[in-house]
């Protein structure tokens, strides 16, 4: 047995039924970038994974998920980011160590870092597009939650939908600022240093703003 996300064993079942949804996104990644988003059918990726139709939408209902196969991770970090705040740190800080970590890590889901043919396959998609746009909403919703969990407000608090909101349009910049030099096939290298100064820059914009609010109790 291995061990799965949460750290409990996992079995042969949940193994299997892991492998083959690798396998099926990693197929169709793999045709989306040979041949384009919009030409591959489900038909086609079940075929070529050696799969039922079925089995391919019983993983992915949705056709874009085959592609951006990181919604739950991306939704969850800024939150889970925020949750684990240090004690006298602020949510502000907290995410800003966050993605500078990510910019020097060159993450994937944090950052958008990828190669430029996967980047492109996106951008150049607008079913993808707006599926990443949808990504981003929810991300800024749930980040909205936790940040009036943690500030002890009402559910649907309006400082703690403005601060996500804030917070929600600096990662949506850093994103597609990365999208946009990795297109124009710069580096990661070279990406990740202007990143960091991105980074720098954005938070310190906020700082006035949100640099006291969501501060975790000593």
């Amino acid at each position: 047995m291995t061990p799965s996300s949460t750290g409990a064993p996992q079995g042969l079942r949940e193994r299997k039924k892991l492998q083959t949804r690798q396998n099926i996104s990693d197929t169709a990644t793999r045709l989306f970038l040979e041949r384009g988003y919009d030409t591959v059918t489900i038909a086609e990726i079940a075929v070529a994974a050696e799969v039922a139709k079925m089995t391919v939408t019983n993983y992915f209902p949705r056709k874009e998920d085959l592609v951006l196969d990181i919604r739950d991770a991306f939704v969850a970090g800024p939150a889970d980011t925020v949750r684990e705040r240090q004690p006298g740190e602020s949510a502000l800080a907290a995410l800003r160590r966050a993605y500078l970590a990510g910019a020097t890590a060159k993450d994937a889901v944090l950052a958008g870092f990828s190669g430029p043919d996967f980047v492109a396959l996106i951008t150049g998609s607008p079913a993808l597009v707006a599926r990443m746009r949808e990504f981003h909403e929810e991300r800024e919703r749930l980040l909205a939650t936790v940040l009036a969990e943690e500030t002890a407000a009402p559910a649907e608090d309006f400082t703690a939908r403005v601060a996500a909101a804030l917070l929600g349009g600096v990662h949506r910049t850093l994103f597609e600022e990365v999208q946009r030099r990795t297109v124009a096939r710069e580096s990661n290298e070279a990406i990740a240093v202007v990143l960091a100064e991105r980074v720098a820059a954005a938070f310190e914009i906020l700082e006035p703003a949100l640099g006291d609010y969501a501060v975790r109790a000593n």
